[in-house]
């Protein structure tokens, strides 16, 4: 299906909604009340305990591989419950003060479980979390204390201790970094990094409050407060609701860039001009925020030029206005039947108070036993940013976005909705911009992994960064050629626009020092010959539009039985490159041009090199003595002036011609092969 009308059925489906819900979600067993579900945000698994683990414990993963099911002894209710990474241990929490640990071998778990208890006969155990495959986090009240767990000899080694009040915590596995609340507001905030066995703590920071009660109690809460990776680059999200009042401007959300040398610094505030609960997803380096009371969902991308700025802190709006999550349906057992339940499907009910929102993209509801999957709609939010400037620059920073960007361009290029030329003089800036700095990276890296070999370990690092690249080939294939093709099909003037469009893009390449390719210029080309446009085609070659290259020489040199002045431009190309020696003589030949082709050959000293051969079979096909006669001669002259003597070499093969030559002229008018 072609990228045009792939987007169009998709776009047709729904306008209405930009965030949907992945469409198969994992399903677990619904919490009740034999029944406790448990998420671990580190191997991203659903944990279903029916009876403290004595009826079973159901585990899901968004990899089957994960899934598992197994038993065990029923000690009271389970407070966490967590896999290591290499799933060979399980770590269970049952009460405020000891971990329990079981070993698993090919899935089966082992009989036999052994513990770990915190340190401090006071200290409580706030919760824990795998590091690496055999090292484990309890985060106390009092600090941190780091073990190693052997789970061949079913022991645990202290690793090291940092004593600090802790009052909640979160944990991204995927950047290792820990954040611990601490102070009796909860606003300062540590942030810790955890590699093998190392335990680093970078500076601790303090977040701004709208309001300090009296007196001061715990006012920034865990629920309000995630670490989130944008761009590359570690934030702590903050979300911070502005007291109630006649100047409430709503909630807003502040970012902290992780830094570790100083304090996390703030960088971007992100307003959402709204009031109540929220929860936030990251999704494509994008914030997502969900509001319950209107049950919409807004984004933010920090990439885009923000609405302004103040003390190096950069405050952000909505890229698009709210709207709610694309309704999705279930398929829930329904009624009995002779052959089993009859399945049926009902709606979900969205921004439900049972949602719990994890890291990066995850939304669970408990209470339904499902696990879904946040994204975003792409196809569904280009009609809703009318500026095309702003929508390329957002869709470039998005990973799966080249074919909704290729759709734009070609929908930008149809007659009557297209943009102006200065607009689309600014997109292709932008996509070149991005396909320059590409292609640096990639020079770079072919440069890095020639001059040392051992580096090519991380060829895979080549890239744009975060943006999508369009290169010419994807224009060419997918956006200039349909649209020429469709043109070429209208009898009227609109294929000067293609041409002004085809130019301005070339003219975007030179500007970022990309090579253009062949295909581009034969492309205007064809365009302009199609529509009988030889004068403007004259031009753009005489003032060096389109660049010199053999392969437009060719084509112009095929174009002669239409347009006969193109013979000569491309004989002119052709001599203007410099390296196409050999092809002027093959075209001077080809037109029975010999003597001409010979003239050239002496110009540009290729005499001594020339194969007299070619020559004097063009010369005796011409069926004109005289030629034949003044060619032999020339290379007869050309073998006394290299060897001294005017014979001809044996691997010349020339005996043919020598033999017509003494029918034509005689024996004395020409000295014998050897």
């Amino acid at each position: 299906m072609q990228i045009c009308s792939w987007i169009s059925t998709k776009m047709a489906e729904d306008q209405s909604h930009y965030v949907e819900l992945s469409g198969n979600p994992i399903r677990f067993e619904p919490i009740s009340r034999q029944t406790n579900v448990f998420y671990d945000e580190v191997k991203r698994q659903v944990f279903a305990v029916r009876s403290g683990g004595a009826f079973g414990v159901v585990v899901k993963g968004t990899d089957e591989k994960t899934s598992t099911t197994f038993r065990m002894e029923d000690k009271g209710p389970v407070i966490s419950i967590k896999f290591s990474a290499d799933l060979r241990i399980l770590a269970v929490q049952r009460s405020q003060r000891t971990v329990e640990f079981i070993n698993f071998h090919s899935g089966s778990a082992d009989t036999t479980e052994y513990s770990q208890t915190c340190k401090g006969k006071t200290t409580k155990i706030n919760g824990f979390n795998w590091i690496s495959g055999n090292e484990i986090i309890f985060i106390t009240d009092h600090g941190l204390e780091l073990y190693q767990v052997t789970a061949e000899k079913k022991t645990l080694r202290s690793l090291k201790t940092i004593s600090i009040g802790i009052n909640w915590f979160t944990f991204m596995n995927d950047s290792s970094l820990l954040l611990v609340s601490s102070s009796t507001l909860g606003n300062v905030l540590t942030p810790i990094h955890f590699k093998t066995g190392n335990v680093t703590k970078l500076p601790k920071f303090e977040v701004d409050l709208p309001v300090i009660p009296k007196p001061p109690k715990l006012c920034l809460l865990e629920r309000d407060v995630t670490i989130a990776i944008l761009y590359s680059v570690i934030y702590v999200v903050v979300l911070r609701h502005q007291p109630r009042g006649p100047s409430n401007q709503g909630a807003e959300i502040v970012l902290y860039q992780v830094q570790r040398e100083s304090p996390a610094k703030k960088t971007d505030v992100l307003r959402l001009d709204m009031s109540g609960r929220f929860a936030v997803n990251v999704v494509d380096n994008l914030v997502v925020v969900h509001h319950q009371a209107s049950k919409t969902s807004m984004v933010f991308d920090i990439g885009l030029a923000p609405s302004e700025t103040d003390n190096n802190c950069n405050y952000h709006h909505p890229v698009l206005a709210p709207l709610p999550i694309k309704p999705v349906k279930l398929k829930v057992a329904g009624i009995p039947t002779q052959t089993g339940l009859e399945m049926r499907e009902v709606g979900v009910d969205l921004y439900s108070p049972n949602w719990v929102v994890f890291q990066p993209n995850i939304v669970i509801d408990a209470k339904l036993g499902c696990l879904w999957h946040i994204s975003l709609r792409l196809d569904a939010l280009v009609p809703m940013i009318p500026d095309k400037c702003r929508l390329i620059d957002f869709l470039l920073l998005r990973r799966e976005s080249k074919k909704v960007i290729l759709y734009v361009l070609q929908t930008a290029l149809v007659p009557g909705q297209h943009c102006n030329l200065a607009t689309i003089a600014k997109i292709f800036n932008k996509l070149n911009e991005v396909y320059r700095t590409y292609l640096a990276e990639r020079h770079a890296h072919h440069a890095e992994e020639a001059s040392s070999p051992k580096s090519s370990q991380s060829a895979a690092r080549v890239s744009s960064g975060t943006r999508v690249v369009i290169d010419q080939s994807d224009m060419y294939t997918h956006v200039l050629t349909p649209v020429a093709e469709r043109k070429a099909r209208m009898k009227d003037s609109s294929h000067k626009f293609l041409v002004a469009v085809l130019v301005e893009y070339i003219r975007s390449l030179n500007q970022y020092q990309i090579p253009v390719q062949h295909f581009l210029y034969e492309l205007v080309i064809n365009t302009l010959v199609h529509h009988n446009c030889f004068y403007q085609l004259h031009q753009f070659l005489q003032y060096h539009v389109l660049s010199d290259s053999k392969p437009i020489a060719c084509l112009l040199l095929s174009l002669e039985s239409c347009y006969p002045p193109a013979y000569q431009l491309a004989l002119d190309m052709l001599k203007r490159l410099t390296t196409a020696n050999e092809e002027i003589i093959e075209v001077l030949l080809s037109k029975n041009q010999i003597l001409a082709a010979l003239r050239f050959l002496r110009s540009v000293g290729g005499a001594e090199s020339a194969s007299s051969r070619k020559f004097l079979e063009a010369a005796l096909n011409a069926e004109d003595d005289m030629l034949f006669y003044t060619v032999f001669k020339f290379f007869e002259q050309r073998n006394l002036r290299m060897r001294g003597n005017p014979m001809f070499a044996p691997g010349e093969h020339c005996e043919k011609f020598v033999h017509k030559f003494e029918q034509k002229f005689g024996y004395e008018s020409f000295v014998p092969v050897q």
